[in-house]
């Protein structure tokens, strides 16, 4: 663990995990190892990291957020309350010739309360997911995805740029 780190009741975080300075956690998480997380990271309450997840700097993860093994998560990210990450195309079928993989979330990326990303997704730079969304396949880099199936469409003007927050 880094300097200056926040760990509040009930969280949980497995031998093996590395973090960065200044990561802050609410109640009820979980952090399973391996993972390794950069500084100024957010992981809200009730959140699960399930190992094998590496997270950038400056990202929230709001509460209730799943993120399964086989994860990247890059810089600056904001990932809303209650989104699901999922690694597994074929639960418990086909263990011989598939391997679970998760999203790949580059940096400047926001995604939106509730979405739900499928497995091995990779969504661009600076990418916009709206709350809700269901991401099925890859998003480019500064688009816009709604509803579900998620819809990819160009981002608008007025989103184009990088996220900050006041408060990393």
């Amino acid at each position: 663990m880094g300097n200056g780190c926040t760990i509040r009741a009930f969280t949980v975080i497995y031998a093996g995990v590395r973090a960065g300075d200044h990561l802050r956690t609410g109640h009820h998480v979980l952090i399973r190892s391996p993972c390794a997380i950069g500084d100024q990271v957010l992981v809200g309450t009730g959140t699960t990291i399930d190992g094998q997840v590496e997270i950038g700097s400056r990202v929230k993860l709001e509460s209730h957020v799943y993120i399964p093994t086989h994860t990247r998560i890059g810089n600056q990210v904001f990932i809303g309350p209650g989104a699901v990450l999922t690694n597994d195309r074929y639960p418990l079928r086909q263990r011989q010739s598939y391997a679970p993989a998760g999203p790949t979330i580059a940096d400047n990326v926001t995604i939106g309360a509730r979405a739900v990303l499928l497995p091995g997704v990779s969504i661009g730079e600076g990418s916009f997911i709206a709350a809700g969304a269901v991401v099925t396949r890859d998003v480019p880099p500064w688009s816009l995805v709604v509803g579900t199936p998620g819809r990819i469409e160009p981002l608008p003007d007025n989103l184009r740029e990088e996220n900050r927050a006041l408060r990393w």
